[in-house]
């Protein structure tokens, strides 16, 4: 009896040691984040608070100011990147910044942020998924939960600990050049689908999570003429109506950040808006996160640079991304606490919300990189995934018994410079900024992913002007936009580029039939296009995983997409939303299969 009470004591003893180790959950409570937050507060100078309210851009870093003026967060923006962007090379020098900030005197580090959209898009060789009006067209909050756990791990691996998505704008004109970051036209997507990758992202800080960053708030989808930047003309009903919603359910679901917007609501700037960024941001819709500023943009406010700064921050902005003059920055908000301007209640406000974020996103305790993890970035599994998404994304909007294609036919001829360019499945923000054409990096092209699906005996034929038609038992032109972003993808006119329409012209005076596939980062009204081919699929943005595409065209799988946004027939028809009573040639929602 003695022996069996020992045994069951010592079990009692392994259990419990085995309990001690399990977490309840990978991520701390709000509570012990905060408690934190207060306790290194009551520590800080005022000069340190200041470091930590200031973001400063790669392009600018001098290492020794890190720690000199305690910086708390840098960026890469725009096309800032070290000499070597794969995983690795991302890593160390992420790593090193890191390195110069626990040399201050509290130790506190930095949180390095990027814009990581569809994917780590600035590391080389990482997975690029479908842009986000793609995930819009599947619907399919699982599937975009799945996507963000694997841009999170790329991220992360990089050394990145904070991704400046989702974007949950509601784009409403389709000129707009950041339409493709949007998911949807309709807010209910966008809700579901931003709350969905806030979750993926933000997943399991102790691991693999980043923090999340809801952007652009507010309005910004709603902008006079599509205008970047612009100004939202609609009462505060419209806006509540049909913006808000996405950001309710991005903070119901924990977002630690959220970007405010360059644009304006009836002239005034959002970044000088505190009505919208304290009482409603922060007070109804209690965001305990911080609001980080855009790009250099408190310069639009107007006046002076000390002048700029004293409205933004009076205004909620916590974090400014200078990204440059960040000497100038801490002048003049030091000087303007001196001077009463702004309170230092306001202050620690600021600085106790980067600190819960900070403890939240696990950097106190594992803050450098996970070097294994770099490794895995680009690996079949996350690939697959990609692959699923594209699937999913596609929207066939018309098909005259061309699709789905047999995998024996003879010969199979692919049209146009798109259909063999990584760059412009990728769209913008791929590696660079803007983005750019060719093999911007590691992935399959539409030529190559039809190759892939085929039987040995068909041949896949690139014609990249649509000539060597002879003999094809089937033609698919691949027509589309050139990768942009932000501002610079504004447009006034939406039609095919000089050399689509010159290929396009050539496959029609063939006398043929054909079908199209269409990489766009918006509905674009090409009617013609679309009455003269055979059968039409949008691919959107797809990214670096082509071999989606083929999947669905050659029947593995059957297209289960449908239109994130309406399509407009025409110029005159621009901007077109459901229910504005335009006469639309295919409606939001709309989408074929076989």
């Amino acid at each position: 009896m003695k022996k069996i009470l020992s045994l069951f004591a010592l079990l009692l003893i392994i259990a419990a040691g085995a309990c001690s180790k399990k977490k309840t959950s990978d991520n701390i409570s709000d509570e012990i984040a905060f408690k934190k937050a207060d306790e290194l507060l009551a520590k800080m100078t005022l000069a340190e608070k200041i470091g930590q309210m200031t973001q400063i851009d790669s392009s600018v870093v001098n290492f020794t100011d890190i720690t000199e003026y305690g910086i708390g967060s840098v960026l890469s923006g725009g096309d800032a990147m070290p000499s070597d962007i794969h995983a690795k090379g991302w890593a160390e020098y992420c790593d090193r910044v890191q390195s110069m900030a626990l040399k201050t005197r509290l130790a506190i580090p930095i949180i390095y942020g990027i814009d990581s959209l569809h994917g780590s898009n600035k590391t080389m060789n990482a997975v690029i998924f479908p842009h986000h009006i793609g995930l819009g067209a599947s619907n399919n909050p699982v599937l975009v939960e799945k996507i963000a756990r694997i841009t999170a791990f790329e991220s992360r691996a990089s050394g990145f600990r904070w991704a400046f998505s989702p974007c949950v704008a509601v784009p409403l004109d389709e000129r707009w050049g950041r339409t493709y970051e949007g998911f949807s036209e309709d807010g209910s997507i966008t809700a579901a689908l931003g709350a969905a990758e806030v979750r993926g992202l933000q997943d399991s800080f102790e691991t693999n999570g980043i923090a999340a960053c809801a952007k652009h708030f507010i309005g910004d989808g709603g902008t006079q003429h599509g205008i970047d930047q612009g100004d939202c003309l609609m009462s505060e009903k419209e806006i509540r109506e049909k913006f808000l919603p996405a950001y309710e359910e991005a903070v119901k679901n924990g977002v630690l950040t959220v970007m405010a917007s360059y644009s304006s609501i009836k002239g005034e700037k959002m970044h000088g808006n505190r009505y919208w960024l304290t009482d409603v941001l922060k007070k109804e819709l209690k965001f305990k996160g911080f609001i980080i500023s855009d790009f250099d943009a408190l310069k639009q406010l107007g006046g002076t640079s000390k002048q700029t700064v004293e409205k933004g921050i009076n205004a909620g902005i916590d974090m400014v991304m200078v990204p440059y003059d960040y000497k100038t920055f801490i002048t003049n908000l030091t000087e303007l606490v001196e001077e009463k301007k702004v309170s230092e209640e306001r202050i620690n406000d600021a600085v106790r919300r980067i600190l819960y974020v900070k403890y939240k996103a696990g950097l106190f305790d594992s803050p450098y990189s996970d070097k294994d993890a770099a490794l895995k970035v680009g690996s079949a599994e996350h690939r697959a995934v990609a692959r699923e998404a594209v699937r999913e994304s596609l929207v066939v909007l018309k098909n005259d018994n061309f699709f789905p294609l047999k995998k024996d036919l003879k010969k199979i001829v692919l049209c146009g410079d798109r259909a063999s360019d990584i760059g412009s499945q990728c769209g913008g923000w791929t590696i660079d900024w803007q983005g750019s054409t060719g093999k911007v990096t590691q992935g399959t092209d539409i030529v190559t992913a039809f190759k892939n699906a085929v039987s040995k005996n068909t041949e896949v034929v690139y014609s990249k002007d649509g000539s060597g038609l002879d003999g094809a038992d089937k033609i698919i032109v691949v027509l589309g936009e050139t990768p942009y972003a932000e501002y610079k993808g504004d447009r006034t006119e939406l039609t095919l580029s000089p050399s689509d329409e010159d290929l396009f012209e050539n496959i029609k005076k063939s006398g043929k039939d054909f079908a199209v596939i269409f990489i766009s980062g918006r509905p674009i009204p090409v009617t013609e296009v679309i009455s003269k081919s055979k059968a039409f699929v949008a691919v959107w943005l797809p990214g670096t995983e082509a071999d989606g595409i083929a999947d669905v065209l050659f029947g593995d799988h059957k297209p289960k997409g449908k239109l994130p946004f309406t399509w407009p027939a025409s110029m005159k028809d621009i901007p077109i939303n459901k229910g504005d009573g335009k006469k639309a040639l295919f409606d939001c929602g709309y989408g074929l299969s076989w």
